[in-house]
Formats: structure tokens, sequence, C-alpha cells
């Protein structure tokens, strides 16, 4: 018999959230009630644009010519990567059939206790990669800008910027959804005249007769092919959290309407930004890399259009780690922690401020975003196929009651609190990734049987999903199978 779920997550009163820009949010995972219900899918898009109009994109794009590529092979790689922004649209459609969080549906891919330490180290790792990424790019243009003014330490000064634009971060998460989706629409137009002005300067420095100074062919020029898909891959596969975003929207949303507008939302600016940093690439020498990408693109710009700039990034970095720190503080929730959201994400706030001081005085923007990247897709990729193939599996068909009921005889209790078929297709596809997975400090066996090919984001998905939906189909699937 199903039991009551902890008063924690139990369906609230009607009165006792409020969804509204100008009052902190102090609903977590609890239930979203139909009658709480508002919003429209096409919302979506501007909350996902805002968050990759970002300094980012132009580093990984620039990182593609730094690989040997081609102009226009980097840009297929680019609109191939983009395809796969259609994942996070998919799963987004589950938050409002469910009226919970993301990280509570996953209980019905591994189980009560298993999405406790899935969410945990794969839900938190995702987040605390992109929350040092974001914070980092800033803290170096901020840095670098106020060295430019005549501040020059290179501890406090890049400290004391990192503080201030986590500050702000923290805040948005905790004025949380209603704020996000009323404040991101004006922050991706404000973003989007910002970049597309810079832009407009670095057109200018673009070399449009641009040749790879050793043009690949055979194996080496599949290597580099491969290795940038995967760094681009890692953006939107990372991108689980994206039900938490849509939770709020009526239970009738088409989820076919959901996903165009995650989708777009994240692959437009990803493909535009990205594509002007291979441009910007092309007319840089080596040299300019070594002092570092946000450096060499402030030398480009004229002196008023540089303090522009690093407001855009600080924008970009909030709008980004203010709903990655929002999902985050769901997500500690949802592992068990006995938490208000509002303190969760303070605490997430906390980590990935220490984690960015950390890396901030210890590598280069260039150097941190590639190789952590590419390892996210070790648990990024296996994470979004099986998300996505319980979704159509189940045809967007969750009970949120149910995923509530964490006491043993559970629907999602399966086996001792734990989905086999879950935990081993997420285990096997990480394994899968790791061996196909080339970097500049791990190559896995088959990656260095291929001459460094990097296959690990298809095999990893096909290997995960495949599985998972295999042993869904065996009595290992238990009594919450589709």
């Amino acid at each position: 018999m199903t039991q009551t779920p902890p008063a924690l997550h139990a369906p609230p009163h009607p009165d006792a959230f409020v969804d509204a820009p100008s009052r902190p949010e102090t609903r977590g995972i609890e239930l979203v009630s139909d009658s709480e219900r508002h919003g429209r899918a096409r919302d979506l898009f501007f909350v996902w644009a805002a968050p990759n109009v970002s300094i980012l994109n132009l580093t990984i794009g620039a990182t593609l010519i730094l690989l040997g590529l081609e102009v226009w092979q980097a840009l297929a790689v680019i609109v191939a990567a983009s395809l796969l922004w259609v994942f996070p649209g998919l799963i987004a459609g589950s938050g409002p059939a469910a009226g919970t969080s993301g990280s509570v549906v996953t209980r019905a891919m591994y189980g009560i206790l298993g999405n406790r330490l899935f969410v945990a180290f794969v839900g938190w790792f995702i987040g605390a990669v992109f929350l040092s990424l974001t914070w980092l790019a800033s803290s170096f243009m901020g840095a670098d800008l106020l060295r430019r003014l005549g501040m020059d330490d290179p501890v406090w000064v890049p400290i004391g910027v990192t503080v201030v634009v986590a500050t702000i971060t923290i805040v948005v998460a905790i004025f949380g959804h209603g704020l996000i989706v009323r404040a991101y629409s004006y922050m991706a137009a404000a973003l989007f005249v910002i970049f597309l002005v810079v832009a407009g300067f670095i057109l200018p420095t673009v070399d449009w007769q641009y040749t790879a100074p050793e043009p690949l062919t055979g194996a080496a020029l599949w290597s580099s092919l491969t290795i940038g898909f995967t760094i681009l891959a890692s953006t939107p596969l990372s991108f689980i959290n994206s039900p938490d975003i849509a939770r709020y929207l009526p239970r009738s949303t088409k989820p076919s309407r959901i996903a165009l507008a995650t989708g777009l939302g994240g692959a437009v600016p990803f493909i535009a930004f990205t594509s002007v940093g291979v441009l910007l690439a092309t007319g840089m020498s080596a040299a300019a890399f070594d002092g570092g990408l946000d450096a060499a693109l402030l030398d480009l710009l004229p002196a008023w259009l540089g303090p522009v700039l690093v407001v855009g990034v600080v924008i970009n970095t909030i709008a980004l780690n203010a709903m990655t720190t929002y999902t985050s503080s769901m997500a500690l929730q949802a592992i068990g922690f006995r938490l208000r959201r509002i303190p969760a994400a303070i605490i997430v706030g906390v980590v990935g401020t220490a984690l960015t001081i950390y890396l901030v005085l210890s590598s280069s923007l260039l150097e941190a975003a590639n190789l952590m990247l590419q390892f996210l897709v070790i648990v990024s990729g296996p994470a979004m196929a099986i998300f996505v193939v319980d979704v159509l599996l189940r045809r967007y068909a969750y009970d949120g009651a149910e995923l509530f009921d964490d006491h043993p005889g559970g629907r999602f209790w399966y086996t001792r609190g734990w989905s086999v078929p879950g935990v081993a297709a997420l285990l096997l596809g990480g394994l899968a990734t790791a061996l196909c997975l080339a970097t500049s400090v791990w190559a896995g066996p088959v990656a260095e049987a291929t001459q460094f090919i990097d296959l690990s984001v298809p095999v990893g998905m096909l290997v995960a999903g495949a599985l998972y939906a295999g042993l869904l189909r065996t009595p290992l699937g238990g009594r919450g199978r589709p």
C-alpha cells in the first residue's frame, strides 16, 4: 500500500508557495498542483537563450581552429553538435508531467536509493563544472579589465570579482523560478545586442582566406573533428535539469512545444556565438592565445567596448549559474538532505565559489574549459541517453505522488531501493564513454587503437540507452518499468 510521503515532500497547500519574480521562491522539489500551474511553452526559449549567449561558446569555437580544422569543418561540427539540443528539449516535458524537478523524476530510472547516489555524484558534478567554468570566465575577464585600469593584484582581484558575481548569482537563485522566467527574456535581449556588437568589431579581424597551417587528413582529421564534437556536445548533454525549469507549465502543455522552445533556445545562440569564436580565431596568432583568449579578445576591441563586453559576460554568467544553482539546490533535497530550497541554494553557491577560486588561481580558461567539458561527457552522455529513453518509453506518464513514495514496496523502490537497469546502464555507458575518450591527459584504449578518434559521445549514449531499454524488458525492470 502506498504510504504518505514525508511532510517536506508532500503536495503543499495552494497558499504555501508563491511563484513571483518579486518574492524568494520557497518551493523546492515539492509537487506543483494544477491550480498553481502557469506560463507558456514559448517562455522557455528565452530562459535557455540567456545562458547560452556565452563567452564560453567563443572559447570553444576558437578551440576548433586550434585543433587544426578548416573554418568550414569547424562550422560543420558546430551544426552537428547543436542537434543534440533536442535531448534537453525531450526530457523537459517530464517536469510538467510529474509536477516536480528532474532530480525527482530520475527516481523512475535509478530507484529511490540509486537516485540519491546518481544525483549526488552525477547531478552535482555537472552543476559544479558549469558553475566553476562560467564564474571562471567572468573572473578572468573582469580581472583583466581591472588590470588595464591599474588594479593588477594577481590573487585578490580575480577572487574579488568571483565573490561579487557569485553573490549576485545566488540572490537570483534564491528568488528562483518566477524571477528567472521574467528576467531572462530581458537578459537574453541585452546579451544578444552586446555580443552582436562585439562580433561586429571582430569581423574586420577575420581572415576570410584562412587555411590551416598543416591541413589535416585521414585519422588526424577525424581525431580533431571528433574531439571538437565531444567538447561541443558536453554543453547540451549536461542540461538534464531542463525539467526543473518547465515544471510550472500547465499539465496540458504539449511536450512537443516544450521540446521546441527549449531546444531552439539553446541551439540558436550556441550555433551563432560558437561560430563567432571560430571566426575570431582565424585572425589571431598562436601567441595571442598564450595570454588567454579573454585578454586577446579585449585587445581587439576599442577601449569603450571592453567594459561593455565584461558586463555581458557577467550577465551571462549570472544567467547560467543562477539556473544551475537553482536546480542544484533541488538536487540537494532529492538526495535526502532535510533542507529548504533557499539554504540549499546558498550551500551550492558557496561550494561553487570555492572551486572557482581554486581554478582561477591555478589554470587558464581555455585549458580548464576543454578538459572539464571533455571529461563531463563520461557522466552526462549516458545519463541523458537513459533519461531520453525513459521519457520516450513512458510517453511522459510520470505520477508525482508515486515518485515521492520512498518506502519499500513503492512503485520505484525496485530492488532494495535500486533500479538495476538504470544503474547498470549508467555505469556501463560511462565505462564505454571513458574507453573511447581522447583528451590531453587521458586517452582510452579504444581511442588509442583508432589513432585518437574520439567516439565517446555516440558510443557511450548508444550503450547506455540500448542497455537500459533492453534491461527494462526483463524481470530486472521491476514494478516501475513502463
